[in-house]
């Protein structure tokens, strides 16, 4: 529009120009015409001639418009009731949004009055909207699969009809669904996310790790994301190839550590490979970088374990060598204590253990504190006492997704299929705050200050403890399994008392004759003895 105007402006300025052009050259122009002579000025012949262009050009304009009327007139109503119809349209989708079948159905049967389906395809998008609103999924899903099959709403019908799936349970069809969206249309977000985590689920790790390149090629996710998808793709599938191909295991794991540095199942999985092709040293090399970059226990165990064959001394030293790399830090401490519990070395094991919990209150310090108790002293009283104080404490990390807690990293969510679901932090639930009885968790001085004395001292020989404790087991149990005594009978036969005198000497003993040895087991309604108990630490 603003080029037009100023055209004409131009065009404008430079007819002005001419005319005052001609006005400064005065002149005549003759014209012979079958022996007469027209003579005029120069001017007057100018203006003349563009007047009769300009009474032609309306003349023409004039006759064009008689012409073409009746076309005109057609075209103004057809705009004008196809102006309606959009209206409609645009007043049945907001009412369906608005949960408003009656008025959406209303509009949409306006619509197809005003509009031709096959011209305009919201209207099937609107009829399908208040189907589903009044419940009439059936009809719902046949406007869905009509979308599907034309070309223009393929993907508006793809997306419904696997909403549609999802709703009735139908995982199956909704992955069809999905995956066809996602081969058609790999930009379309929710079907690129969706076949990636039923492919996720379903173990096919090459084809979730093709699908999201083309996602990443298509620039659907952002590449920090796509990068921390793939290398949990990577990782999943090195974790199947560990048993049977280390080796690929290993590729797989440290490709993924290059998306990743600081993923921790990959940095496992890529040791334990390692571990079984006799790279040690370059195992250890990747976990130390782990351990700086984000302290772990399953990285401590995996690097204090390293060596099958060394000795419990030599894990500690590994042990501490993880401590120098990560000081002042819980899990340093808790693995420098085990190593150290390991080796019998009870002093170290419980300053280090206490430190932990002095840093962190929490579970895995006061069960440690009560291992080594029960290995130092066992005494069953302090063990107790520590066992109470882990129970109230906060519970430790652990690997959580969607409020399910798993004893190891996965890459799929069991509750919601999601992919990269589980996070390394404390689970839902735990204690905060006073406890239900009314008590808050003791910090470790509280808990140092009412530890009970000591009180017995463990037998030096390990194995006399274990048959002491087996013993009382079984005295235990069979006290709990031993049949009612039978009611005693009315007059009971009289018994001869048996003699405590010494036999003369020369004199044969008779094989009853002495008091036993073994004075037997004890009647509880007569005779009432210590309670035997059954450690349960």
């Amino acid at each position: 529009m603003l080029i037009r105007l100023v055209a004409f402006a131009l065009f404008v300025l430079a007819l002005a120009y001419g005319f005052s052009w001609l006005a400064d050259r005065p002149g005549d122009l003759s014209l012979i015409w079958e022996g007469q002579i027209y003579q005029t000025k120069l001017i007057v012949a100018a203006s003349a001639i563009i007047a009769l262009v300009a009474a032609v050009m309306i003349t023409w304009w004039f006759i064009r418009l008689v012409w073409t009327s009746p076309h005109s007139v057609t075209r103004y109503f057809r705009a004008r009731k196809r102006d309606r119809g959009y209206q409609a349209l645009s007043t049945g989708l907001i009412a369906a949004g608005a949960g408003n079948a009656l008025l959406a159905r209303k509009m949409a049967a306006r619509s197809r009055g005003l509009i031709r389906a096959d011209q305009e395809p919201l209207i099937n998008l609107l009829e399908a909207q208040a189907a589903l609103i009044e419940g009439r999924y059936d009809e719902a899903r046949a406007k869905f699969e009509a979308m599907a099959n034309d070309p223009e709403t393929r993907e508006l019908g793809l997306r419904g009809l696997y909403l549609e799936a999802r709703r009735l349970g139908a995982n199956e069809a909704a992955r069809q669904y999905a995956e066809k969206a996602a081969d058609s249309a790999p930009y379309l977000p929710w079907a690129a996310q969706a076949t990636l985590e039923y492919r996720s689920q379903s173990g096919r790790w090459d084809d979730a790790i093709r699908l999201l390149e083309q996602q990443k090629a298509a620039r659907v996710v952002e590449k920090a994301e796509a990068n921390r998808l793939h290398a949990v793709l990577l990782t999943a599938r090195a974790g199947e190839k560990l048993e049977g191909n280390p080796t690929g295991a290993r590729d797989d794991a440290q490709q993924a550590l290059k998306l990743a540095a600081d993923f921790i199942p990959a940095a496992l999985i890529a040791a334990k490979a390692l571990f079984r092709e006799g790279g040690v040293r370059k195992a250890a090399s990747i976990l130390e970088q782990a351990w700086k970059s984000a302290p772990h226990p399953e990285i401590g165990q995996a690097y204090v374990r390293a060596r099958s064959g060394d000795s419990t001394l030599d894990r500690l030293k590994r042990a501490e060598r993880l401590e120098g790399l990560r000081p002042n830090n819980v899990e340093s401490l808790l693995v420098v204590a085990q190593a150290a519990l390991d080796a019998q070395e009870f002093a170290k094991a419980r300053a280090k253990a206490e430190a932990a919990a002095r840093m962190q209150p929490r579970e895995a310090a006061f069960l440690l504190l009560a291992d080594i108790e029960e290995a130092e002293t066992g005494d069953q009283g302090r063990v107790r006492h520590w066992l109470a104080q882990a129970l109230k404490a906060p519970r430790d990390p652990a690997w959580v997704a969607d409020g399910f807690v798993s004893d190891k990293w996965l890459p799929v969510s069991p509750v919601t299929g999601r992919l990269d679901a589980f996070e390394w932090k404390a689970p839902f639930g735990q204690i905060e705050g006073p406890l239900e009885d009314g008590s808050a968790p003791a910090s470790i001085e509280t808990a140092l200050k009412t530890l009970p004395p000591l009180r017995d001292v463990r037998p030096e020989s390990p194995v006399n403890d274990h048959r002491i404790i087996e013993l009382e087991r079984a005295a235990t149990i069979a006290e709990a399994v031993r049949p009612a005594p039978a009611p005693a009978p009315a007059k009971p036969k009289p018994v001869e008392p048996v003699s405590d005198k010494a036999p003369a000497p020369g004199e044969a003993k008779p094989f009853f004759g002495g008091l036993p040895d073994d004075p037997g087991v004890r009647d509880p309604r007569v005779e009432p003895g210590p309670k035997t108990r059954l450690r349960l630490f």
